[in-house]
């Protein structure tokens, strides 16, 4: 399929071929569930941790004597029903880590990018580069091209990550600039409206086809 393409005042330009194998597939919703919860997983740090009763600091000799004193058989201090005594059942450093089977993550970015195109969320514009590196120079030409409705999470995806537009864009807190051959599930499905690059089309087209 052909869709228009806009240069970066926001006039049609002309047009380029979207890969329907890419665009125009049937969403496979079981993928962008995976995906996402291998992403989500994957970016837990897992560096929580507290101290058992062996752990804690403390002397292990028993409190008081066993009988007599009307009280709790108490033993050491750093029972986890003392204050200052270790966690019972606390959380453990671990890893968090998912291992994602390589044709699930490819699908579930295939059926993002076949959806998007059909909420019609996808607009394609020129190759361009903002010498400057200002975010002034970035933030009018995003204007000019994003939609008022869904300026919320924009993301912008190019051929290959430009030093000088990555500066220019980090400042803005509703865009977010990516190259295309490091897609996320995660990126694609939460963002609002999706530009891509001429450079970026053509890219998508070739690594993403099955």
């Amino acid at each position: 399929m052909n869709v228009t393409v806009y240069d970066i005042k926001g006039k049609e330009k002309g047009d380029i071929e979207l890969n329907d194998k890419v665009f125009g597939m049937k969403p496979n919703r079981s993928a962008i569930y995976y995906a996402l919860k291998a992403e989500l997983a994957n970016s837990r740090q897992g560096t929580s941790v507290t101290k058992t009763r062996a752990e804690v600091r403390g002397s292990g000799t028993k409190l008081y004597r066993q009988k007599g004193t009307g009280r709790a058989r108490a033993g050491s201090r750093r029972s986890p029903i003392r204050v200052g005594g270790g966690v019972a059942f606390g959380p453990r450093q671990r890893s968090y880590t998912v291992r994602l089977p390589k044709k699930i993550k490819r699908l579930s970015l295939r059926s993002l990018l076949s959806m998007k195109l059909k909420e019609e969320t996808i607009k394609v514009v020129e190759d361009f580069t903002v010498e400057s590196g200002k975010t002034k120079e970035f933030h009018s030409i995003a204007m000019n091209l994003v939609d008022d409705a869904r300026r919320k999470n924009v993301l912008i995806v190019d051929g290959e990550k430009k030093e000088s537009n990555s500066r220019a864009g980090k400042n803005i807190p509703w865009i977010k600039y990516h190259a295309a051959d490091l897609l996320s599930s995660k990126d694609l499905y939460y963002a609002t409206q999706l530009l891509l690059t001429e450079g970026a089309v053509k890219l998508l087209n070739e690594k993403y086809a099955p």
